[in-house]
């Protein structure tokens, strides 16, 4: 009889050092995620400062875009969390579509060769930013999954293991349905 008590409590305890050290991969891999959408999140901030001054040259009274753009930049690299950097993304995405809307009515800037450079060189850090977020989704999907199954969830509150937030980058207007507006030929 201990011995089978004994067994049933080695049987257990590996149980429980497994969860748990599955919980630490899943959290390392969360964090791995994390330091790609960082480091691209950076190169781009890097990138608004010459963007700005670049397009500053050309217009002389746009400046409260411009101002915006600067002030959210600032926003977003001040984040301290998953969520507050989603929603800073959020407001810098909208602050970047007026941003070259407005580059849209200076036909000289547009052919402004360090533009181009730039426009180029931000739009694949979009690029970068996406296909790490959506690493970082998945890391944080696998992990979510193990801090909220049974009996992983029991491990995961006993040492302190929360869910994390998914890293989302879209405003409400994109979550809408489209409306188009047909009008009627007579």
């Amino acid at each position: 009889m201990r011995i089978i008590i004994a067994a049933i409590g080695a049987t257990l305890a590996f149980y429980v050092i497994y969860l748990f050290n599955k919980l630490v991969k899943q959290k390392n891999y969360v964090k791995e995620a994390w330091s790609g959408i960082d480091v691209q999140l950076k190169r781009r901030y890097s990138l608004i400062p010459n963007l700005v001054e670049t397009v500053k040259a050309y217009t002389k009274y746009e400046g409260t875009v411009l101002e915006e753009i600067t002030k959210v930049r600032q926003r977003c690299i001040d984040a301290s969390n998953v969520k507050e950097q989603s929603e800073a993304e959020v407001m810098l995405t909208n602050g970047f579509k007026q941003f070259f809307a407005l580059a849209e009515d200076y036909p000289d800037l547009k052919a402004n060769a360090q533009f181009i450079n730039l426009q180029k060189n931000l739009i694949e850090t979009e690029d970068a930013i996406q296909y790490a977020r959506r690493y970082y989704n998945g890391t944080v999907r696998d992990f979510n999954i193990i801090t909220e199954s049974f009996p992983s969830n029991l491990i995961a509150l006993i040492f302190g293991y929360k869910s994390k937030d998914y890293f989302e980058v879209t405003s409400t207007t994109e979550r809408e349905n489209v409306r188009a507006d047909v009008k009627e030929e007579k």
